[in-house]
């Protein structure tokens, strides 16, 4: 029987072995399940024609079969082999120095990419350093090229516009937006030419995000469950009321038309930082109905008019009935209860799972600390888990938004052989590709943090004579590798400072989209002076970090 895995080494070998696109490699994929052939082992074992009737194509299947024999004979020579020192070398192993591997294995491990964590040991793993301190930020001035500081834009940036995204996800986006911007940049100085992977339809098919104004192709990292600082509560012990999933209401003595088994569904409590959320969800049939199902609510369960907030919203299909003189589009309410743009981000989600005739009240008790873009992720994990278990109980069908991404590196999946850059364009390094578990070239989170941690430094000084320097004074001068990566360190922990206060002072006053317009205008308003023309490529320049508090709103002139 084949199994998950069988898929994914199957989509592997289409895609980066045989470099089909995606698209095109799924289709075939569903083609050979059709006939019942959904592993590599079954296309070797069976016979050409069947492989010819369902690919419908006989030098395409010949050439698919003849690979995956190989694919099966590769396997079982190396089954017998096992390197000398006598283990197996398990995919996402780690290798030391003393590892008595070859430097082949070891090129192959890099490129199924890191040691396998989950997903908290890997977002701990990519912490990046910040510093908010103002008087120090204005103080200093950093020396960078523009691409990095594109990536910390766009990382920084995310934390608003996408906060469902983990860290990883960030970093991935990120470098997907600098490697198409700096392949556009190549192209319109003259040192690349032709079509980009992405016009050439290596991204065809995948979902699209727009991150500084340009559009990404990504991979949903679907199952990808993390959390920030938050933890999950008892709703009894902590007070929120009611036990999770159930609560019984008296709407059929409220309505004249009520639902007789209406049951609240009920997400777990988050709580961060002494604020607690819980969400709630219950069946709709009339916008009448919200008044009396939130006093019975409440009346159910009075610790919630202790509540910093109770926002709700619902969703509605038309009567069945409507004609040209009734509403005959999807009926939507919201009210934030002063928990700014709760209401908008509730609909969003209850869009993005498709969810209708449904109310939802999100509640929160503030603990005194504001959370900045957390909120919008907590209240997303919160609805979310609301609308899931309101699916479960009734038997619907649910869709949710708001996954994990990765970015698709699409100019790796185009060239797909030693020497690719990781992450494409700007990134700096040559490396191996480095790709998804399916086979599906990424923007590796790990490549990204690293261009961040490297990418900025200190102006350099004004030469100095060093025949009239103390040997103190010359020691001074040149600083050590262990100095340097730390002055990096930190020149980047004040610039991703400053990019916080900036985006603080804006998030409650802009939608998503005007702060992801705004981002790129920032950027091009502190990015460091270089040369025109193909002598700028790469060339850096200085960026005073208090240029940057001079854009937060109310210090603009």
């Amino acid at each position: 029987m084949a199994t998950q895995q069988d898929l994914q080494d199957l989509i592997r070998l289409m895609t980066v072995t045989r470099k089909i696109p995606m698209l095109q490699a799924m289709t075939s994929i569903k083609a050979l399940q059709a006939v019942d052939l959904r592993s590599i082992k079954q296309i070797s074992e069976a016979s050409l024609p069947t492989v010819q009737e369902a690919l419908k194509d006989d030098k395409v299947a010949r050439a698919l079969q003849n690979a995956c024999k190989a694919v099966i004979k590769r396997n079982a020579t190396q089954s017998s082999s096992p390197p000398s020192g006598g283990g197996v070398l398990k995919r996402g192993s780690s290798i030391s120095s003393t590892s008595p591997v070859s430097k082949r294995a070891k090129s192959d491990v890099f490129m199924t990419g890191p040691v396998e964590m989950n997903p908290q040991e890997l977002e701990a793993s990519l912490e990046l350093p910040i510093c908010t301190d103002e008087d120090t930020i204005k103080e200093t001035v950093i020396e960078t090229n523009r691409a990095p500081l594109v990536l910390a834009f766009a990382v920084e940036m995310l934390r608003y516009t996408m906060p469902e995204q983990p860290l990883s996800s960030r970093l991935s986006l990120g470098q997907a937006v600098v490697s198409a911007n700096s392949r556009s940049k190549a192209v319109s100085l003259g040192l690349d030419k032709g079509p980009s992977a992405d016009q050439e339809g290596y991204g065809e098919g995948q979902p699209r995000v727009k991150v500084m104004g340009r559009e990404v192709a990504v991979l949903k990292r679907s199952g990808y469950e993390w959390k920030g600082e938050e933890r999950s509560g008892d709703e009894k012990k902590d007070g929120a009321g009611g036990s999770q999933a159930t609560s019984a209401t008296t709407a059929s003595t409220l309505d004249p038309a009520p639902t007789p088994t209406a049951t609240w569904s009920t997400s777990p409590p988050i709580i961060m930082k002494d604020s607690k959320f819980v969400a709630r969800a219950i069946h709709l049939t009339s916008p009448s109905q919200r008044k009396y199902l939130m006093e019975s609510l409440m009346h159910n369960h009075p610790e919630l008019r202790s509540a910093t907030h109770n926002a709700w919203a619902f969703r509605l299909k038309p009567p069945e009935n409507a004609n040209w003189l009734t509403q005959r589009t999807m009926r939507e309410e919201s009210f934030d209860d002063g928990e700014t743009g709760c209401g908008d981000l509730m609909l969003k989600v209850m869009r993005e799972a498709g969810a209708v005739d449904t109310l939802v009240v999100l509640t929160r008790w503030f603990g005194g600390t504001m959370l900045g873009p957390d909120r919008w992720r907590l209240m997303r994990t919160a609805v979310t888990s609301a609308l899931g278990e309101r699916m479960r109980k009734t038997g619907g069908s649910i869709s949710l938004g708001g996954e994990a991404l990765w970015g698709l590196d699409l100019e790796a999946m185009r060239k797909a052989q030693p020497g690719t850059t990781v992450g494409g364009y700007g990134s700096g390094k040559q490396l191996q590709p480095l790709t998804h578990v399916v086979g599906m070239h990424i923007h590796r989170p790990e490549a990204a943090r690293s261009y961040l941690l490297r990418s900025f430094g200190k102006p350099s000084p004004p030469p100095a004579d060093e025949t009239a320097m103390s040997p103190s004074k010359k020691k001074a001068v040149h600083k050590t590798a262990k100095v340097l990566e730390a002055e990096r360190e930190e020149n980047l922990g004040l610039l991703l400072g400053a990019l916080r206060l900036l985006f603080d002072s804006w998030a409650d006053h802009l939608d998503v989209a005007e702060l992801d317009r705004r981002t790129w205008a920032w950027y091009c308003a502190i990015r460091p002076e270089v040369d025109s023309g193909p002598n700028g490529w790469g060339g850096k320049g200085s960026v005073k970090l208090v240029d940057l508090l001079k854009l937060r709103r109310g210090d603009q002139s």
